[in-house]
């Protein structure tokens, strides 16, 4: 068996659908929580005229993670000619209801609206847009003790982001297996931030950052008869985003983060990020880099499979074992997703 065999098992283990059924109930969670703030909101004059998923299950890279919550990205929309001046009150009538729900430390955050359900393993980001007869979108930016200058309307576009994540277009032949790779890259370094790094750091290094860096330096290594190469692609594509412009460099071996969203309102994603974070990011990725190269040179698959579950942890299977993408008991969620183009947890 080949090792990409292996990574394609691996992917089956860790890889996590919207409609997969280990999601069922934060599904249906999900669907009677937008029901009550279509209610609410038309209540309050500024009814809910659309509303979508946004984070890693828009972009088919959402991946299961034991012990972890799972998450809900759900947008809401509301017209602009009837949402009121202040971003922050359709925000706090959010906020009220999912209290009245059964969420625990709601907050009003600079992007959106979070919680935690006290009774399931559940977390769920909420932020709220208007959209104007043109089809532009602001999004509801502030917290409840921001200035008046910082509550305000922030351009942005939610939804060419997605379809940007989503493209294939320019990827020549064999197109839709490269996307393919592309979201198996993504789930995998999503994996290995969760494996690599501390909970305190890996929540600072959001998916949707490492998302962007991934589509922009992708390096995909599919042949000319449609069959993919994960390893070398991963390797190569890490390599590429070490030598980016991502990292800062501050002298003394210490660098900053900075990724940039590729639409409208095109924020640094890792804005207000500490030194730390970025230096211990871009000396794991360098890390990650130097042992892929070595699984590279390595000509054993068993010892191949030994080194990758160092990567990964135990998910990745051994020589001996193929990885099934059925449950296997635990809890599993993909984590710290985030909002496609809005939540950084701040």
């Amino acid at each position: 068996m080949s090792i990409q065999r292996k990574f394609n098992d691996f992917d089956d283990k860790i890889r996590l659908g919207r409609k997969d059924e280990a999601y069922a109930a934060a599904r249906a969670k999900d669907d009677s929580i937008t029901d009550a703030i279509r209610k609410e909101f038309k209540d309050n004059g500024y009814p809910v005229v659309d509303d979508f998923v946004q984070g890693s299950f828009a972009t088919y890279t959402a991946i299961k993670e034991k012990g972890k919550d799972f998450d809900i990205d759900r947008a809401i929309v509301i017209d602009k000619d009837d949402a009121p001046e202040d971003p922050l009150i359709p925000k706090r009538v959010i906020q009220q209801l999912l209290e009245k729900r059964g969420f625990k430390n709601a907050k009003i955050k600079k992007p959106c609206v979070t919680a935690d359900y006290s009774s399931e393993d559940l977390h769920i980001d909420i932020p709220v847009y208007r959209v104007s007869v043109f089809g532009s979108y602001d999004l509801a930016v502030g917290k409840n003790n921001s200035s008046e200058q910082n509550k305000v309307w922030n351009p942005c576009a939610p939804k060419e982001l997605i379809d940007w994540v989503n493209k294939s277009a320019n990827y020549g032949t064999h197109s839709d297996k490269k996307l393919y790779q592309f979201r198996r890259l993504v789930r995998y370094i999503k994996r290995w931030r969760n494996v690599t790094f501390s909970d305190d750091v890996s929540r600072k290094i959001f998916s949707i950052g490492l998302c962007v860096m991934f589509k922009e330096q992708l390096s995909n290594r599919v042949n000319d008869e449609g069959i993919p190469n994960d390893l070398d692609a991963l390797e190569a594509t890490v390599s590429a985003v070490i030598n980016s412009t991502y990292f800062l460099n501050y002298g003394d071996g210490d660098y900053k983060v900075s990724v940039h969203l590729p639409v409208l309102s095109y924020r640094d994603i890792f804005d207000g990020s500490s030194m730390n974070t970025g230096t211990q990011l871009r000396n794991k990725l360098v890390s990650l880099r130097d042992k892929l190269r070595q699984v590279q040179d390595e000509e054993s698959e068993s010892e191949q499979c030994n080194m990758l579950r160092k990567i990964f942890g135990d998910d990745f299977p051994t020589s001996s074992n193929s990885s099934s993408s059925s449950s296997n008991g635990s809890k599993a969620v993909y984590s710290t997703a985030g909002a496609v183009g809005t939540s950084q947890g701040a």
